[in-house]
């Protein structure tokens, strides 16, 4: 049988494993449940993955697109006038209100690197990129105090099931900006 060329498949496998993990978890995300879920043979999981590592690596580096896409589509970081804390208030509201199992697995798979230490700098990626993004307003020790920020407010309303308020977040965030202020 000739080999099929398929230039799409490697995504098509990265598409299927965020797939899996969104409804099954981690856990659930094998090279076999990927394969499966891609309705392609198990070899071309191996053969693009050689590790379940690699394959994660790949997913979390796509997942992590989505914070990243709602904040580039705002201009509030190239207006000096722009409330900065209001600004990020928004991103995180924009973000929560879309698709609810993007984030929980963006999460997931974040949160993923505890434990496995390939995912670790794709993390730290994620959250250098959102601080860069942040330093275009502020110095970079409260850039990063603002990720932080903002990844325990997305925390607590995953978590919680507590509706995101955009005000509160606002105030949360102003205090820390202005607190940099001096």
């Amino acid at each position: 049988m000739a080999r099929r060329y398929d230039p799409e498949r490697r995504q098509r496998i990265i598409d299927a494993a965020i797939r899996v993990v969104g409804s099954k978890g981690i856990a659930g995300l094998s090279h076999r449940s990927a394969a499966a879920e891609a309705d392609v043979p198990l070899g071309s999981t191996t053969y693009h993955f050689k590790t379940l590592d690699e394959l994660l690596v790949a997913a979390l580096r796509q997942a992590n697109e989505g914070f990243a896409k709602v904040a580039a589509a705002r201009d509030g970081l190239t207006d000096p006038q722009t409330d900065l804390a209001a600004e990020i208030a928004g991103w995180i509201g924009e973000w929560l209100a879309g698709d609810r199992t993007g984030v929980e697995l963006e999460y997931e798979l974040y949160l993923a690197a505890l434990r496995r230490p390939a995912l670790r700098p794709v993390a730290a990626e994620c959250t250098g990129g959102v601080a860069e993004l942040l330093s275009r307003r502020t110095d970079p020790v409260t850039a990063q105090a603002l990720v932080a920020l903002i990844d325990g407010i997305c925390l607590q309303v995953l978590l919680t099931g507590v509706p995101y308020d955009e005000e509160h977040a606002r105030e949360v965030l102003g205090r820390v900006v202005a607190g940099a202020r001096g």
